[in-house]
């Protein structure tokens, strides 16, 4: 029979063994939580879309800042999980090496490999811009993958129900130039458009009501994220953190990111590729899900 003195002890131990085992396990999220991309699939609202196009799906890649941190075994993953989901269109909205250009050549010719029937397009971020912009460019035009840099293109669906929206982007917030007019010249008042802006702090000062959707980057959720407290600290504007945010004008998707700069960590914040399902107005919501998560 215990005493209480043994009683005691064996409680301390106990303790002890727990604090041990929450500490390995906070340990081991905040190693592997950067590479086990969660796939989400948000449904997203564009008033005056054409019902031929209800049910379009669009997977966003952002910020995976291919670096010392981010291996391009990682980015050849993504970019297989990407294929996989077998997107109508895929869109690429920024910060795709980290540290040095000596990422960017290889980056981009896995990005060459991403198939979509509807075509692959890009926005490039400030990340892209300091590690020499002219490269990225060269490489991204290499991948033959069009960059919408302050202009538009018309997605089209053929058949006989023929219908289309309108794509356009434009250049990075803090080194760029945002020529709203440019980017949507010729779209219709009466059509919509979904427009690519890697830094989602310009939906503050987007005010053309032609645009239905930014789709945005950016923040990496802010890459640690405190319970109740939320993200410890974002590059933009706290409120466009992660998700669904609408805007005086119009809505901002933006995604928590698929890679990580220092410290090189995720914690409550995993890496996040978007499955994005436009619906129309009718009987339709916007609302965001998540699908189970991929180790990579």
């Amino acid at each position: 029979m215990a005493t209480e003195g043994q009683t005691r002890v064996s409680r301390r131990k106990f303790l002890k063994y727990l604090a041990w085992g929450a500490g390995a396990l906070l340990a081991a999220d905040v190693a592997f939580e950067r590479r086990w991309v969660q796939v989400t699939r948000p449904e997203i609202t564009i008033p005056g879309l054409p019902l031929a196009l209800d049910g379009l799906t669009m997977c966003q890649l952002t910020d995976i800042h291919h670096g010392p941190f981010v291996s391009i075994e990682y980015v050849m993953l993504i970019v297989d999980l990407a294929n996989s989901l077998r997107p109508d269109i895929i869109v690429l909205t920024g910060d795709h090496v980290y540290r040095s250009s000596e990422y960017t050549g290889p980056v981009w010719a896995e990005l060459a490999r991403l198939q979509a029937p509807l075509g692959v397009y890009s926005a490039l971020g400030n990340h892209d811009h300091w590690e020499g912009i002219e490269r990225s460019r060269a490489a991204q035009a290499q991948a033959d993958i069009p960059e919408l840099l302050n202009t538009n293109v018309p997605i089209e669906l053929a058949g006989p129900r023929r219908a289309h929206l309108w794509l356009a982007g434009v250049g990075d917030l803090w080194e760029d130039e945002q020529k709203l007019d440019q980017a949507l010249a010729g779209v219709p008042t009466d059509e919509p458009a979904i427009l690519l802006s890697h830094n989602p702090d310009y939906a503050d000062d987007m005010n053309d009501p032609r645009v239905k959707l930014i789709l945005a980057g950016h923040s990496h959720g802010g890459q640690m994220v405190i319970p109740v407290l939320g993200p410890v600290i974002t590059p933009c504007r706290r409120k466009y953190a992660m998700g669904l945010v609408r805007t005086n004008v119009s809505q901002v998707y933006i995604s928590r990111g698929l890679g990580v700069i220092a410290p090189p960590v995720r914690i409550n914040c995993r890496p996040e590729l978007p499955l994005i399902t436009l619906r129309c107005t009718r009987g339709a919501s916007s609302e965001a899900t998540s699908g189970p998560p991929a180790r990579l």
